[in-house]
């Protein structure tokens, strides 16, 4: 089945040592930004930046080289943005 709608669904396990998966549905086919911030609002990492299709979608980011702390996702697409907090605890 084909979402309805975009859908920032979260990244689970909240709080992760050392991955969490991020989860999202698309529409439809569309560009897609998904990246990564410190708690100081450097971008640390880019999970996705290219088109992606319509449906459920899975992205890991791996905290392993990064250190404990809160860090935020920025979910980027269509023109809508949202944004998602977790906790990465080594």
């Amino acid at each position: 089945d084909r979402p309805e709608s975009f859908a920032l669904l979260g990244n689970r396990p909240n709080p992760f040592n050392p991955a969490t998966v991020i989860s999202f549905t698309l529409p439809s086919l569309g560009w897609v930004e998904l990246a990564v911030f410190d708690i100081t609002g450097r971008k640390v990492a880019t999970l996705v930046n290219s088109p992606m299709g319509a449906g459920a979608h899975t992205v890991t980011f791996d905290g392993s080289k990064y250190a404990s702390g809160v860090y935020f996702y920025r979910f980027d697409s269509a023109g809508l943005t949202k944004s998602g907090k977790m906790l990465l605890l080594k």
